[in-house]
């Protein structure tokens, strides 16, 4: 029985994509900052263990209590909405150490236990925003594109020990807390000169047809098939919106 490692589960993508592979009979290791039990089905398969993918330590715990680890998904990370002339430079880099550092810090954590096993696959969360640019998401787009590009080069990189690096990207939810919790963070990020830029932003996304945004189901699907199909594309987009962009 293979074992998944889910960063980020305590909502929205990562909270299905750890269901999806609980229904599928995968033992699941399920982290968030803040345990909860009440979150995914009560299963001897499943265990909820606390992570925080921006602290050493935290990482150092969770990895040495979950075992041996067959796919690594890092989708836990933050969003951030605002003109890049109102961002404080704290701002940006507590983006870039949840997106981009912690990524890279969990996948150099667990790579050594699958390099000797000469199996493995890593699967990064990014977004769909890098493959079409949109404004006061600067600084957001530019932690997840890192994290594509260092996606790519660690394929090539991992490709002779038999680990695959797959990226998945999630077009935009109005399920998640992704547009909250980014809110959360403007503190002021959106200077008056660029408010009605944000106005006609904010608009559009709230005009956005249902049937043309992205569901958890689309992301836990594409993350399956990222972690069971090793002859799938090293970008798998996920959902509607994605899809189109991506063609």
């Amino acid at each position: 029985m293979k074992t998944v490692l889910i960063t980020g589960c305590s909502s929205g993508f990562g909270l299905e994509t750890a269901r999806h592979f609980l229904d599928q009979g995968w033992q699941v290791v399920a982290t968030m900052r803040v345990p909860r039990d009440d979150l995914l089905p009560r299963s001897e398969r499943l265990r909820v263990l606390a992570l925080d993918v921006t602290d050493a330590a935290s990482i150092r715990y969770c990895v040495d209590a979950a075992g041996p680890i067959d796919v690594l998904v890092n989708n836990a990370g933050i969003g951030l909405l605002g003109a890049l002339e109102g961002i404080p430079m704290a701002g940006v880099r507590e983006i870039f150490e949840a997106n981009t550092f912690g990524t890279m810090a969990m996948t150099q954590a667990l790579l050594p236990q699958m390099r000797e096993r000469r199996s493995g696959v890593v699967i990064n969360v990014t977004s769909s925003v890098t493959l079409k640019a949109l404004p006061l998401l600067t600084v957001y787009t530019a932690s997840k594109a890192a994290v594509n590009a260092f996606t790519e080069s660690l394929a090539l990189e991992l490709q002779p020990f038999g680990i695959r690096a797959c990226v998945v990207l999630p077009g935009r939810s109005p399920t998640t807390r992704f547009a909250e919790n980014a809110r959360s963070r403007m503190q002021g990020s959106i200077p008056e000169a660029y408010a009605e830029l944000a106005e006609r932003v904010f608009a559009s996304w709230a005009q956005q047809p249902a049937g043309e945004v992205t569901h958890g189901h689309d992301v836990a699907l594409a993350v399956w098939r990222a972690a069971t199909d090793p002859s799938c594309p090293m970008r798998l987009p996920a959902g509607a919106d994605a899809v189109a962009l991506a063609a």
